[in-house]
């Protein structure tokens, strides 16, 4: 029997699996949202900036839910959460999926918020409590969910909109009778079966009741030494750099490189393809050597690909560069988990990582504001410069903290 085949062994593999095709099923929908969005503003008859403020909404809540939903799970019990959360996700796409007005829709923006909010960090605590030895490559599995719906979310936009010669290179025909509402059904049904099977088969007892969040003592906890310290800056400088990337690549390959939106399109679509192998890779490769070694050269390598994205402009070129880099920065995800939660005392796993999540969502909220005004005032190449150095800084942190590391 391989190490793989025993992950998927029993209890734990049931978990596993359960909890990643929900993580995979409900960033599936997240992801549907971006390409169907301008049908949403025509047929909403709202403009650009409520939708965005939707979509903000959605983000923030996220954010702000990450540590009390992670410390309650550790007072409490993960499955205490875990349920809530699907719950109020297969709410939130239902509302999707009926929205008629802009406020139903900034409504459902909120569920969901909440929803992925109460499911994220307990689910992940979960797998790290099933997978002390095998943590990275259980997170890596989880975390390559992510990829898995960015690229079915991919393939749904276009089969919805139509998307006329971008339909025919993919070899498929328009479907009649489809609007932006109707994938948002499946999502919702998929989500509750979820939640049905996760309950017949969670071992765990469900117990809710007060207690104190504690968020000054978990803040003093995850700041305790410097090379905590220079981790959390670490990963906080990585996520700036995500959200300012894959916000903005479509756009720059578009605008910067002159390609045409549906190979954009297909090149941003490389990046979750990519992602789907490399983060269970990179887990388990942090599972046996030093963590932070294994995150800080996915950052260098992300650091020369980008480099090359900018200063190629042939089709392939740009093309590998883009997968090089998806290489490069997907490697740290499951990296960061791991390594936050190797350093998180068994009683604290999910206030831990959820206080550091939300400070790491937070800063790369920023990514995009920074990304849009600099390109806005001088250009893309200069955005990415300052990437790149992010890139460096944040690399270099990690191997700082390489010395006395052991593997996990």
């Amino acid at each position: 029997m391989t190490h793989t085949e025993r992950l998927f062994s029993g209890y734990g593999g049931r978990m596993l699996v359960t909890l990643s095709v929900a993580w995979a099923t409900l960033q599936l929908g997240r992801f549907l949202l971006p390409p169907l969005l301008p049908s949403i503003i025509a047929d909403l008859g709202t403009t650009t900036v409520v939708a965005g403020l939707a979509l903000g909404t959605l983000q923030a809540v996220y954010a702000v839910t990450q540590f009390p939903s992670g410390r309650l799970s550790d007072r409490f019990t993960r499955p205490s959460l875990v349920v809530p959360g699907l719950v109020v996700l297969t709410a939130g796409f239902l509302v999707v999926s009926g929205t008629t007005t802009v406020w139903l829709f900034v409504a459902a923006a909120l569920l969901l918020g909440v929803g992925k909010g109460l499911f994220a960090v307990p689910s992940r605590a979960q797998l790290s409590d099933l997978f002390v030895r095998r943590r990275g490559q259980a997170l890596g599995l989880y975390a390559a969910g992510t990829d898995v719906g960015g690229i079915l979310a991919s393939v749904g936009g276009v089969i919805v909109t139509g998307g006329g010669a971008t339909m025919a290179v993919v070899g498929l025909e328009p479907v009649p009778g489809l609007d932006w509402r109707t994938p948002f059904v499946p999502v919702a049904a998929v989500l509750g079966l979820i939640c049905l099977g996760y309950v017949a088969w969670n071992r765990d007892p469900y117990r809710i009741g007060r207690t104190n969040v504690e968020l000054l003592a978990t803040i003093r906890r995850l700041a305790t030494t410097r090379r905590q310290r220079e981790a959390l800056v670490a990963f906080a400088l990585f996520y700036f750099v995500v959200g300012a990337w894959v916000n903005f690549l479509p756009a720059y390959l578009t605008d910067g490189k002159g390609f045409p939106e549906p190979v954009a399109a297909g090149l941003y679509a490389v990046v979750f393809v990519v992602g789907v192998v490399v983060k269970p890779t990179a887990g388990a490769l942090s599972d046996r050597v030093p963590r932070r070694a294994v995150g800080a050269g996915g950052l260098l390598l992300g650091v020369a690909a980008l480099a090359a994205v900018v200063t190629t402009d042939s089709l392939i070129a740009v093309g590998l560069s883009i997968a090089a880099y998806a290489v490069g920065y997907k490697t740290v995800f499951p990296v960061a988990d791991a390594t936050l939660l190797d350093a998180a005392p068994a009683d604290n796993l999910g206030a831990d990582l959820g206080a550091a999540r939300a400070l790491f969502l937070g800063v790369g909220a920023l990514g995009p504001v920074y990304m849009g005004w600099l390109a806005a005032v001088a250009n893309y190449r200069l955005a990415f410069t300052g990437l790149a150095g992010c890139l460096v800084v944040a690399a270099a942190l990690l191997l700082r903290g390489v010395v006395g590391s052991k593997p996990a």
